[in-house]
């Protein structure tokens, strides 16, 4: 198979994962971390194949980052799938610290004042 359709093939079966859609109905950033919300079942059979991947994966809590990399799945794919996931009760999104909010601009600083000790 020649490069050009190998890519060709690739976008049309990412657009076919999603059914279309591009965006995740979870704000799912690069960082936020992910787990399988009860890692001692296996995934539901009716999943694609590809989302049965990911819940196998996130049995160890890993990154959206991680997810799409280990799997080689694009980052958008991945966001989409794990929303999905998230939609049925599957796969657990843990909160992220966006340093957006007072309460996580402490948290940061705390945490770089730690570093700052260990390093010293």
């Amino acid at each position: 198979m020649s490069n050009r359709r190998r890519r060709s093939s690739t976008r049309i079966r990412s657009f076919t994962f999603t059914g279309g859609r591009t965006r995740s109905r979870h704000p799912l950033m690069v960082q936020t971390l992910v787990s399988t919300a009860d890692p001692g079942h296996d995934p539901p059979e009716n999943l694609m194949p590809e989302s049965q991947d990911i819940y196998l994966l996130c049995r160890e809590t890993r990154s959206v980052a991680e997810v799409s990399a280990e799997l080689k799945i694009p980052l958008g794919v991945t966001q989409v799938l794990l929303s999905d996931l998230a939609e049925l009760g599957l796969v657990y999104i843990h909160p992220t610290i966006t340093g957006n909010s007072p309460s996580e601009n402490q948290v940061l600083e705390r945490a770089l004042r730690g570093l700052e000790r260990l390093f010293q």
